[in-house]
């Protein structure tokens, strides 16, 4: 699913989510809580202010910028 990522750019453009919108919802990121690459991708585990998980890809090709919700994992309910 194709998701708009506002990003904290320091050194490098789109160093790391700072919020993200689906459905035009926004989602602060409240913790990056993992980083990996892969051949011309860069993924990010976050914690977003909703307590839940999400995994989002950014695709580096020149030809095709974009970044994409992988994965959604509901935070567990505090007994």
């Amino acid at each position: 699913m194709r998701v708009r990522v506002d990003c904290y750019a320091g050194h490098k453009a789109d160093e790391r989510p700072q919020r993200f919108y689906l459905d035009e919802h926004p989602y602060e990121v409240a913790e990056v809580l993992d980083q990996w690459y892969s051949p011309g991708d860069t993924y990010f585990r976050v914690r977003a202010h909703d307590g839940n998980f999400y995994i989002l890809r950014h695709r580096q090709d020149p030809m095709e910028e974009a970044w994409t919700l992988v994965s959604f994992r509901r935070a567990r309910a505090a007994s």
